[in-house]
Parts: C-alpha cells; sequence; structure tokens
C-alpha cells in the first residue's frame, strides 16, 4: 500500500510540473489529453487510479514519456531493472502483460518494454503524437501487428518497425506465449 501511495505522489508531482512546463492549464491539458479535469484534479493530488491509455495520452500531449511521469529522481550513471520489479502497466484477459523497463535521458527519449501476449489476446494503441516510432522484437511465439487496418505477422527473431501516429494493436497469434521487446521512440519534445 505505501509503495503506490509514493508511486501517486510521483506521479502527481510529475504531471503537474509536465503540466506547468508546457505552461497548460488543468483544463486545456485535459481538453487536449481527453482527461476530464476532475481526473486531472485528483491525479495532481496523488488520488485516483489512472489506467494506462490515460497515462499514455497524457504523456503524448505532454510530449514526454510515460515512465517520466512515473519516475522519481535518477539514481546514478547505470540503470539495471529487473522485469519482476516493475509492475505491468497493462494486463490482458488472459494473463498477457506489458511492462515499462525504463526510459532513457535526453532529447529524443526511448521507453523500453517488455510484454507478453497469449494466443488470441490483443491490445489496440490509440494513435501517438506525430513523429513517435515503434518497434518490436519478437522474442518468443508470434504475434500480429495491425497497423492502420493492415496485419503484419511477426515470429520469433522477427524485428517490426512503424509510425506509431496512426492506429495499431498487438495481437497473439499462433499456439504459444508472445514474447517480445517494444521500443517507442518519443520525437524532442516542441515548444507549445
Amino acid at each position: 500500500m505505501a509503495e503506490t501511495e509514493a508511486a501517486l505522489r510521483t506521479l502527481a508531482h510529475n504531471v503537474r510540473a509536465a503540466r506547468t512546463r508546457a505552461g497548460l492549464s488543468l483544463d486545456e491539458l485535459g481538453r487536449r489529453a481527453k482527461v476530464s479535469k476532475g481526473a486531472l484534479v485528483a491525479l495532481e493530488r496523488a488520488q485516483g487510479n489512472p489506467n494506462f491509455a490515460t497515462l499514455v495520452r497524457l504523456a503524448d500531449t505532454l510530449g514526454i514519456s510515460v515512465s517520466a511521469l512515473m519516475e522519481g529522481p535518477a539514481e546514478g550513471r547505470v540503470k539495471v531493472v529487473s522485469a519482476d520489479a516493475v509492475m505491468p502497466l497493462w494486463a490482458g484477459e488472459k494473463g498477457g502483460e506489458a511492462r515499462l523497463m525504463l526510459t532513457t535521458s535526453g532529447a529524443a527519449p526511448v521507453e523500453v518494454w517488455r510484454w507478453k501476449l497469449e494466443p488470441g489476446e490483443e491490445y489496440p494503441s490509440h494513435p501517438h503524437q506525430s513523429g513517435v516510432v515503434e518497434t518490436v522484437s519478437v522474442t518468443a511465439g508470434e504475434m500480429v501487428l495491425v497497423v492502420d487496418g493492415t496485419e503484419h505477422p511477426v515470429e520469433a527473431g522477427q524485428t517490426a518497425t512503424f509510425d506509431g501516429d496512426v492506429p495499431h494493436t498487438y495481437s497473439g497469434s499462433g499456439t504459444e506465449t508472445c514474447h517480445l521487446i517494444m521500443t517507442v521512440h518519443i520525437p524532442p519534445a516542441q515548444s507549445p
């Protein structure tokens, strides 16, 4: 419980700081991110339980990574993260999950995700901001990547990349669990 409260306080601080840096009011951020003002007020007070889609919309609108919303201050030059130490940000109905492992620093950060998709399980994603590029590298099993309505089978040992500013879906296929590493390349922040 204490970890959840600390995570909510960090999230609240980071959202408020990013919104202030961007020069956005609560109303304007809510309008752009399609999040109610009430939900934003609660979030900035470290209350509520925002879902993954809300965090993605806020990060996209603020021009930062999801992990930039969730991480505390940097702890050193090298960061090593164990998958079992990171809470899933998405959990599928059949046991799949997505864990945001880390985000690189710099003007154009990269998020590194570990995904597990069970056969027949899918995660539909809304379009990201212009300039976002995603890659998926399947390490075991197979999946179907749907980008702007077109299906692309991707199997173990293959990597696909695409512009993330269109609707896209990750779907587990075949008969075994699909494991993949996804990266999200975020363009440098632009002035509002």
